[in-house]
């Protein structure tokens, strides 16, 4: 059962009793509950001004009141400036989500295309996560297909290399992407030095934008080829220059002129909200990502832009210029706390009229029709949970279903998993898995995993959320298994003292032929779908997204465990030859029970080294 709310005259003395104590200075304050966490989180030019503003109940929206309902007290932090606390309530409202603020659901990174210092012929790769001040950085991608697109592109162009220095260092003679013109081979000197520094050179002007100049470069080293009779030379010229022509051509949007930018662009409809952000870098667009905040129909547009560019920044590199599609009451205060956190100035505009009001309207409409598919796949999928809720006879549609499988080989590495699904389709940050722990299970046990992965699960459940406030409580648990996993669940939701989840579980068909899949449930003859039912499909689509996730996980584990066995004690035995003994072998196990003329057998493993080898465990047996 949720908490009950502070009664209103307890939420209005908690902020009455507060006001004394706060400073008339810039800051940020957290509405706390009765359990100490977050209920929202702001910034104030001036505290004391702004907190009592909460003591007029009868002016706010029902949202507000509901809040001030449940305020138990008040935490402050002062600033020295306004633009400090923006930069300050971000980073609170990422870090506690408070259930009344604005939030920013999808926090994923972006990608970079890095080009390597560290090494005297640079490499060119994909990058995520921390940068370190050696390499350079260009992007950010929406995506990591735009990445590999222009990587693929760049490598035709400049011939850049991308494999790791120890293959680099290693080489005896040029690999595929040499003999595919994808690399200029500076591993085994087909390049010298200065050219292939003249080639990085070429590869970072190109990401900065000055493609133009490259261009005409190349065309004039073509013609002097041409000149000197070197048509192969020539030909590798002409080559390149169709790659960038091609890369150019595909920009659909290509403001030559214009600095490092982002357009951010709000459409609402139907109650929910969606924020297109464009990347535009050295005059090409590097592509556009669709997020969908979640807010109340109270917020205005521009307050849902504000709040989400406060959090979107936090974790992201800002650009010089932001283009928003919305006129923004603090916008200039926005810029302030973005050039504190940039060090350089950072603007924040509408665009009326011009090249940038073109970008922004396309930005706009592509805000639209990601909402407006967005809406008609809920709808869809409201459809699919109301057959769910029919054919599992619940008393309402499911907002949470998590599905549950386990994984392993001939009982080894064991590994549960969890998938989420609801209203808005599959829940990928909430994904679990579990490595099977208890010492009572026998190997291939997949009852016994079943029942070890629901109690971790559900205990977990019981202690951060005993009442269902943080939506952490499923209404359905669907099991990939028959009868027998059913009873192993029920088993651990009666102990447990669970008795409102309605728990199903899927098994599949004679010859494991899809369509045929029979459902399980308490107290209920199993049953069949028509192989024609969408729902089918659906369940279908969930029983093998947690196959796919267990899978994964496994694999994972069992990589693991190969690369870290009791063969690493073994002196000279490194991880090639490590590898070559589990391969021939199958296990540890197996190779630690094996004669030295079997051991000799494998590549790599000489009589001396077999005999090292089969000593090591027999005088550590």
């Amino acid at each position: 059962m949720p908490e009950q709310p502070h009664n209103n005259i307890a939420g209005l003395n908690a902020i009455k009793n507060a006001l004394p104590t706060l400073p008339a200075k810039p800051g940020v304050y957290r509405m706390i509950n009765g359990k100490g966490e977050a209920l929202y989180v702001g910034k104030a030019k001036n505290l004391k001004k702004r907190v009592s503003t909460y003591t007029r109940v009868a002016g706010m929206h029902l949202r507000l009141q509901r809040m001030v309902m449940k305020t138990h007290s008040i935490e402050i932090v002062t600033t020295h400036t306004e633009a400090e606390a923006l930069l300050l309530e971000s980073n609170l409202i990422k870090k506690l989500k408070p259930h009344y603020n604005i939030l920013l659901r999808d926090d994923k990174s972006f990608p970079h295309i890095m080009i390597t210092g560290d090494h005297d012929f640079a490499r060119i790769l994909k990058h995520r996560g921390s940068r370190s001040k050696t390499h350079e950085y260009f992007g950010p991608f929406a995506s990591a297909s735009a990445v590999n697109l222009t990587l693929t592109s760049l490598q035709k162009l400049f011939l850049l290399r991308s494999c790791s220095d120890s293959v680099f260092s290693s080489r005896t003679r040029p690999c595929l992407l040499y003999q595919i013109k994808r690399c200029c081979a500076p591993c085994v000197e087909r390049i010298s030095k200065k050219d292939y520094d003249a080639l990085v050179r070429q590869a970072r002007d190109f990401l900065k934008g000055h493609s133009a100049r490259i261009q005409d470069e190349l065309a004039k080293r073509m013609e002097e080829a041409s000149r000197n009779l070197d048509y192969e030379m020539a030909a590798q010229y002409r080559d390149r220059i169709h790659a960038m022509t091609a890369i150019q051509s595909r920009q659909d949007i290509n403001l030559s002129k214009m600095e490092a930018t982002d357009v951010v662009a709000l459409h609402r409809a139907g109650g929910q909200s969606c924020v297109q952000v464009f990347f535009f870098r050295g005059g090409k667009n590097f592509g556009n990502r669709a997020y969908f905040p979640s807010h109340d129909a109270e917020n205005s547009d521009a307050e849902i832009i504000e709040a989400f560019m406060g959090q979107f920044y936090h974790s992201f590199v800002l650009p010089r210029q932001v283009l928003v599609t919305h006129k923004l009451p603090n916008a200039a205060l926005l810029s302030r706390a973005f050039t504190i956190k940039a060090g350089c100035r950072v603007s924040i505009s509408m665009p009326r009229r011009g090249e940038k009001r073109k970008i922004t309207d396309h930005a706009a409409s592509n805000a639209k029709e990601a909402l407006a598919r967005r809406l008609s796949e809920s709808s869809a999928q409201r459809k699919l949970l109301e057959g769910v809720q029919s054919i599992f006879g619940m008393a309402a549609s499911p907002q949470r279903i998590e599905v549950f499988d386990n994984s392993h080989t001939s009982g080894t590495n064991m590994v549960g998993a969890m998938i989420v699904a609801g209203a808005a389709g599959f829940v990928r940050n909430a994904y679990r898995k579990w490595n099977i722990q208890s010492t009572d299970i026998a190997p291939g046990d997949d009852y016994g995993a079943m029942r070890e992965v629901l109690n971790r699960r559900f205990t977990r459940i019981q202690k951060e959320d005993p009442h269902g406030e943080k939506g952490q409580w499923p209404e359905l648990v669907l099991l990939d298994g028959g009868p027998g996993q059913l009873s192993a669940a029920l088993e651990v939701f009666n102990e447990l003292g669970i008795h409102d989840v309605t728990i199903a579980a899927i098994a599949k068909g004679p010859k494991r032929r899809a369509g045929r899949e029979r459902f399980h449930l308490k107290g209920h003859v199993s049953f069949t779908l028509q192989s024609s039912d969408p729902v089918l499909y659906y369940l279908q689509r969930l029983r093998d997204e947690a196959h796919r996730f267990a899978i994964s996980a496994h694999r994972i584990r069992r990589a693991k465990t190969i690369t870290k066995s009791v063969l690493d004690n073994v002196v000279g035995v490194g991880a090639k030859r490590k590898r070559a003994l589990l391969h021939h072998f199958g296990s540890a196990k197996a190779v630690a029970d094996s004669g030295v003329l079997d051991l000799q057998g494998v590549g790599g493993i000489s009589h001396a080294l077999a005999r090292r080898i089969y000593d090591h465990f027999r005088d550590n047996s």
